[in-house]
């Protein structure tokens, strides 16, 4: 396992605290959203499903990387009670320096709505069956109720991502405004600058081959699944 990285910079230190594997899911899946609403409106529906298919194996590898991958990335790190949540956001407005590792109380939550709300949209096109052009690999396993009732649920779940990302958006701002802390940079370099004394708590990194392995699994299933069409 790769120990992260923590260097000097003045009275902080710059920690290594996201992989680049959680960068990889968090910007690969958010490219691939758009994607997936263009290839959508401009009527690419093949590719439409492709794009489909790769969010749906980034998602299942982020979930086993959830479980067994570095520090900052495992659910059981930064799930907190929703208590707890509701309590950092109280305290939104005050300017105060960054000391979260990984995601804040509040954060973690966001995370966990937004996998479960992508996963629904994910696995809901495999099952949808427009009747004309667009039609998901295990759509012909399921009776056509079920095919309509899937493609309502993807709709449906489309429209609660785009909600959710603009809070997510709107809580990045106003981190930035109110409180002087740059959330996006790191989500960019993997780097956070934290107080010096929080050096020894920089997380441990998950291995390369582990994740390698997860993320050819993951593409494995999804693979299998595409070849039911």
């Amino acid at each position: 396992m790769e120990a992260g990285m923590a260097e000097a910079d003045g009275g902080r230190v710059r920690v290594k605290v996201w992989d680049g594997w959680i960068r990889l899911v968090h910007w690969g899946v958010a490219a691939l959203v758009g994607f997936s609403w263009w290839s959508a409106e401009t009527g690419r529906l093949d590719w439409h499903i492709l794009s489909g298919e790769v969010i749906l194996a980034l998602l299942l590898f982020r979930l086993a990387w959830g479980v067994v991958g570095s520090d900052t990335a495992r659910f059981s790190r930064f799930l907190r009670s929703p208590l707890q949540g509701l309590r950092h956001l109280r305290h939104l407005h005050r300017r105060e320096p960054d000391t979260e590792i990984g995601h804040n109380a509040a954060g973690g939550w966001m995370v966990l709505v937004l996998l479960a709300l992508l996963l629904a949209q994910a696995v809901s096109g495999l099952f949808t069956d427009d009747g004309i052009l667009a039609r998901g690999p295990l759509a012909r396993s399921v009776p056509p109720d079920m095919a309509d009732a899937a493609r309502s649920l993807h709709f449906i779940a489309f429209d609660l991502i785009l909600i959710a990302v603009g809070l997510h958006i709107l809580a990045v701002l106003a981190y930035a405004v109110l409180k002087r802390q740059d959330l996006v940079r790191p989500m960019v370099t993997g780097f956070k600058r934290l107080p010096s004394a929080m050096a020894a708590r920089a997380p441990r990194m998950g291995s390369l081959w582990l994740a390698l392995i997860l993320l050819a699994l993951a593409a494995g299933v999804v693979g299998a699944i595409a070849r039911q069409g």
